[in-house]
């Protein structure tokens, strides 16, 4: 049976104080056992919000390389040290306004699993994609380019973010959520076996709130969801939670 889980990007969001607050508040959520809850705080909170949650608590980034001279950015064996559990790679905002290439994505695949630190790789298409009808394509290749050379998917979680439905309000219709995830799944059974893709996790990552999270995550390939603003709210995110 798949993982269903539910995971919190807080972005660029949150002082320590409210950081430490919404963690308390979270701490009251008592999830179904099969459901994990996961918390990404920007680096500075990461340690604080570790120390305080009864979830898993994850890094937004890193930087693949085990130490040296790049000033401002943090290693995977820091946020390991910090109380990690988790990492994200390959998140849009990442891409797009950070530049980082499949190939760089590939390097941090790489660290997470030479660290065997589980990780949610982030894959989505922009608008111009999605119109022109090569989103399939475009999305599978970034799974090719990046996660695919790796033997063993058992680390990994997938996350679809179609970029065109990020902060934006506009979600993907759940038909074309499932689409998607069910395309996905498919590419998963082609570059390994069905028992592997029956095994990964993929989780909707575009706008999703406590209004359409009950029928995304109805979907037969939907596994859970990586949540952006409505996971700065207590009462949002645990309504997120209560609808898988």
């Amino acid at each position: 049976m798949r993982k269903k889980i539910v995971a919190g990007n807080w972005k660029m969001n949150l002082n320590l104080n409210e950081a430490k607050l919404l963690t308390e508040q979270l701490n009251n959520i008592e999830p179904k056992l099969e459901l994990e809850v996961h918390l990404y705080p920007s680096a500075l909170l990461v340690a604080n919000v570790a120390q305080l949650s009864k979830h898993i608590v994850g890094v937004q980034n890193f930087h693949p390389e085990e130490k040296g001279a790049f000033t401002g950015e943090n290693s995977i064996q820091q946020a390991i040290s910090s109380g990690v559990k988790s990492v994200l790679i390959g998140h849009s905002e990442r891409r797009q306004l950070f530049n980082e290439d499949d190939g760089f994505l590939k390097r941090k695949v790489d660290a997470a699993v030479a660290n065997k630190l589980p990780f949610i790789f982030c894959c989505g298409e922009p608008l111009e994609v999605r119109e022109g009808e090569t989103h399939v394509d475009f999305v599978v290749n970034q799974l090719k380019n990046a996660l695919f050379h790796l033997t063993d998917l058992s680390l990994a979680t997938i996350a679809y973010e179609p970029i065109w439905a990020i902060g934006t309000g506009r979600t993907a219709a759940v038909e074309q959520a499932e689409e998607m995830h069910a395309e996905i799944r498919k590419a998963i059974t082609e570059n390994y076996s069905e028992e592997i893709a029956e095994k990964v996790s993929i989780l909707y990552g575009g706008s999703c709130n406590e209004s359409n999270a009950k029928d995304l995550f109805a979907c037969p390939n939907v596994d859970g969801g990586l949540i952006g603003g409505a996971s700065l709210k207590a009462e949002s995110f645990a309504q997120i939670i209560a609808a898988i």
